[in-house]
């Protein structure tokens, strides 16, 4: 079974640089983000050598979330080979992040 990887300003852009690579942007002291913390390593699962399913501790890589200007967590980014394709801010279902992945996902198959 999958599970999210931890990542880190360090290794944030070598990364996301190839492929589909969704991001969650999160802290420890996140209520909102706890609750998103398990459908992110179910992903992580069921996209597993499909999709990099990550993780981004915003108060440890403060330069990374300043970059992509990100204010509320979570926020959940997909990128496509290293380029931010669909953001998502604050607390969603599984079946949203299913839906943004599916979407491209057909976009890569093709």
């Amino acid at each position: 079974m999958g599970k999210a990887q931890e990542i880190t300003d360090q290794n944030f852009d070598s990364t996301i640089q190839e492929g589909l690579t969704l991001v969650d942007f999160w802290a420890p002291w996140c209520g909102p983000c706890r609750m998103v913390a398990p459908v992110i390593e179910e992903l992580a699962g069921d996209y597993e050598g499909q999709v990099k399913v990550t993780k981004l501790n915003v108060d440890d890589n403060q330069a990374t979330a300043m970059k992509f200007r990100v204010m509320s967590i979570p926020t959940v980014i997909l990128f496509k080979d290293g380029q931010p394709v669909e953001v998502t801010v604050g607390a969603r279902g599984k079946p949203h992040f299913k839906q943004v992945i599916e979407k491209h996902l057909e976009t890569v198959k093709n």
